[in-house]
């Protein structure tokens, strides 16, 4: 992989975390104020990207090159355990393979598995097929997606490859996953059909039991940071 293609790569949640350490120090420094360190703090955690990461830091001492991309092979599990992805993709297991939305809708989402083929016929209606927490049967998932005046939204994790195979006829296929990289060892998904006045949508969310945990982090590191702020000027 080229150092061209470093700043397109999607960033983990370990690349922020060392953007706000430098930021914290920089801070503690004199570098920032604190209304600095808010507005760069937040964007640290909105970044998707190495590019953007390294912006944040371009001005300060302690800012480098982007790394190289971390692995991001362990997921946090619906009870707190980390799964590997090794242990999320089971080879031939019996996966769910089909959703149906008639004038209605479906929903897949928790740990749950998905097969290796996945259907959706979705007409004037909608589905949402939920991968975070799920496992797949394979190293490779083909979702295939039929929607008439409907759609369908999958949601993956980081690390996930997502490729669009579909066309959209007075509806689309939202490719602004599609090509990007993914981690060694995570599942591929493709995602495949026809939407007829509809559309197909792709999302990349973390889990939400890390999402929760790196948002009680954000508030934790606010409180403590004003509390350092509030006792300087009482010293001084």
């Amino acid at each position: 992989m080229t150092d061209e293609r470093l700043p397109q790569l999607r960033a983990s949640d370990a690349d922020r975390e060392r953007v706000t350490e430098i930021l914290r120090d920089a801070l503690a420094e004199g570098r920032l104020d604190m209304a600095e360190f808010d507005e760069r703090f937040d964007a640290a955690y909105q970044a998707r990207t190495y590019g953007e990461l390294e912006r944040i830091t371009a001005d300060l001492p302690a800012a480098a090159p982007a790394p190289a991309p971390l692995s991001l092979r362990k997921e946090p599990a619906a009870d707190g355990a980390v799964a590997t992805w090794s242990e999320r993709i089971v080879e031939d297991a019996r996966g769910s393979t089909s959703g149906i939305a008639v004038m209605g809708g479906f929903e897949r989402k928790g740990r749950w598995t998905i097969g290796r083929r996945f259907t959706a016929v979705c007409l004037m209606g909608g589905g949402e097929l939920d991968l975070r927490e799920a496992n797949f049967a394979g190293r490779e998932v083909e979702i295939s997606v039929w929607a008439l005046m409907g759609g369908v939204n999958v949601i993956v994790p980081p690390g996930v490859e997502v490729e669009m195979r579909g066309l959209g006829i007075m509806g689309g296929f939202d490719s602004r996953e599609d090509g990007v990289p993914g981690d060694p060892g995570a599942p591929r998904v493709i995602v495949s059909g026809l939407a007829l006045m509809g559309g197909v949508g792709v999302e990349r969310k973390l889990p939400r039991e890390e999402q929760r945990r790196l948002k009680a982090e954000r508030k934790e590191e606010r409180r403590r940071l004003k509390q350092e702020r509030r006792e300087r000027r009482e010293l001084d």
